[in-house]
């Protein structure tokens, strides 16, 4: 057993030596094909304020106009819902299913599409119980927030993955 552990804690020590980390994990593994970008969104929410500095901490500088920029980011739609999943035998609610969707497409000044209309869409499941109310509503909020965190992170892969299409 500590012949094992000995063996982890070496491994562990040896890849954190050598600088091993997760390729995209850190802002300058990832390079974009373009350098400006002009995010195109129906409001202020949440998920623009953390598209916005997800994207500045990538060094992708935000133009003030779509003219300026060598991308197009429009965010369609943002959409969350909550639906009851299950119920007990007295009829009340023990699980709700949480969705979160984005609906995103990209294009360039000469309206070629880079990212044709699609959608990050995810979905977690709530347990639900009475007597922990406020404990539960704490839970969804930050189920809400992972959601938002996951479609931010989504939406960079994305945007890396982006070339006009013909």
């Amino acid at each position: 057993m500590k012949a094992l552990r000995a063996f982890l804690l070496l491994t562990t020590l040896a890849l954190s030596a050598c600088g091993f980390h997760l390729r995209g994990s850190t802002p300058q593994d990832v390079q974009f094909a373009f350098k400006t970008l002009y995010l195109k969104v129906p409001g202020e929410t949440l998920f623009v304020a953390d598209l916005r500095r997800a994207l500045a901490a990538h060094e992708v500088a935000l133009t003030d106009t779509p003219e300026q920029a060598d991308l197009v980011l429009e965010v369609l739609s943002e959409q969350s819902s909550k639906n009851i999943l299950s119920l007990s035998g007295s009829g009340r609610v023990r699980e709700y299913e949480l969705r979160y969707t984005v609906a995103l497409r990209a294009y360039d000044a000469q309206r070629i599409d880079w990212l044709s209309a699609g959608e990050v869409q995810l979905t977690r499941l709530l347990t639900f119980d009475d007597e922990q109310l406020l404990a539960k509503e704490q839970e969804e909020t930050q189920l809400y927030k992972d959601m938002r965190a996951d479609a931010v992170a989504q939406t960079l892969r994305r945007l890396n993955r982006a070339k006009p299409r013909e």
